[in-house]
């Protein structure tokens, strides 16, 4: 008889789930109005996916300050409160579970976001990206590197996100910790060339995260906050892996132990690194040695890998990206081996409901 574990319901620390198939957060850039509200074609978007067992919304900014592109819902104003309202209603409508993710973008940004200031992050290290703003494509500059004031105002920040997305009704929020953003940016080396109690060693890299879930866990249950991670990011987004990597997040994981986290989300390597000796090769199997929650695995899986992957025993749940994008209904052609619609990635970061919510069902 055929294993079915990705259908089967997960329930362990509060997070209780229809299915063990998760919607990863992908920036949709759909909030293209003044105040970057989340409208009723975000509510629809969210809807329509609402099978999966848990929804991770794409990453919605903390504050003014957390800004790294255009047309990027966030969740700081009373209308973006009441805006993602709607796509958590809509969402508990149909019996699912959505989490917000809450996102700060560091030196990932441009002046012309932040009204020709230059965006925050732990130092003045250049990421050498683009980013979308209103003048289209733009390359990223050197940041301001932030004070300590800085710094104590952006964990409050993440705190009153924490705050407004429950107030918003989602079930929980995730911690955007990865991809190249401004706590990955204080984890590495290469980015964080501070000299204070917020760089030097990985215990003090790694210092923001906890400020962030102490203050947060004074305002929201830690079983409604989960934390994402790219341990492996090399070479792109501005991150290198080096000879600290894997103790950084080897700290980072066993202290996220002390804390009653509703999970955490783990990205394999986006690139190869089976030549660099200081790269984690396969992450979700070092780190379920590790860590005791629940382990969300990312990273281009199949309906095939990611029942061997639960199968395995590496990961409890498993998040898909682009598929969901495609395939409103995911979870209902995974469990009829139907065929899967493909994506069109010219829609991928378009306004409007084209490559959005038109999508076909099976239906």
């Amino acid at each position: 008889m055929e294993k079915t574990f990705l259908f089967e319901p997960y329930n362990k620390n509060g997070l209780a789930l229809n299915n063990r198939i998760v919607m990863a957060p992908m920036t949709r850039a759909r909030s293209n109005n003044q105040d970057n509200v989340a409208t009723e074609l975000t509510a629809t978007y969210y809807e329509q996916r609402a099978s999966a067992g848990l929804i991770i919304t794409e990453g919605t900014f903390i504050s003014q300050e957390a800004k790294g592109s255009i047309n990027i819902p966030g969740i700081y104003t009373e209308q973006q409160i009441k805006g993602w309202k709607l796509a958590t209603k809509a969402v508990h409508n149909k019996n699912g579970k959505i989490f917000a993710q809450l996102w700060h973008t560091g030196a990932y940004s441009h002046p012309d976001l932040h009204e020709g200031k230059l965006p925050l992050a732990p130092s003045d290290y250049n990421p050498e990206q683009q980013v979308f703003t209103e003048k289209g494509l733009q390359q990223t500059v050197a940041p301001q590197p932030m004070k300590i004031d800085d710094i104590k105002r952006t964990v409050n920040d993440f705190k009153q996100g924490a705050i407004n997305a429950i107030k918003a009704e989602f079930d929980g929020i995730e911690l955007h910790a990865a991809n190249g953003y401004l706590l990955q940016q204080f984890f590495s080396k290469n980015s964080n060339n501070r000299t204070d109690q917020y760089g030097g060693n990985p215990e003090d890299r790694a210092r923001i995260l906890f400020e962030i879930l102490d203050e947060i866990k004074t305002v929201v249950d830690l079983k409604k906050v989960g934390v994402r991670l790219n341990p492996s990011l090399d070479g792109i987004m501005g991150i290198s892996v080096d000879d600290e990597t894997i103790e950084t997040y080897t700290y980072i994981v066993n202290k996220l132990n002390e804390y009653d986290l509703a999970y955490i989300h783990l990205i394999e390597p986006f690139t190869d690194v089976s030549n660099n000796k200081y790269a984690i090769q396969e992450v979700t199997k070092y780190f379920r040695k590790i860590y005791n929650g629940t382990i969300i695995i990312n990273r281009g899986f199949n309906k095939d890998t990611a029942t061997k992957v639960l199968e395995d025993g590496d990961a409890d749940l498993v998040s898909f990206g682009a598929p969901f994008i495609a395939n409103p209904d995911l979870v209902e052609r995974y469990k009829k081996d139907a065929p899967l619609n493909l994506p069109n990635k010219e829609t991928f970061y378009t306004p409007g409901k084209e490559g959005y919510i038109d999508y076909p069902t099976l239906n």
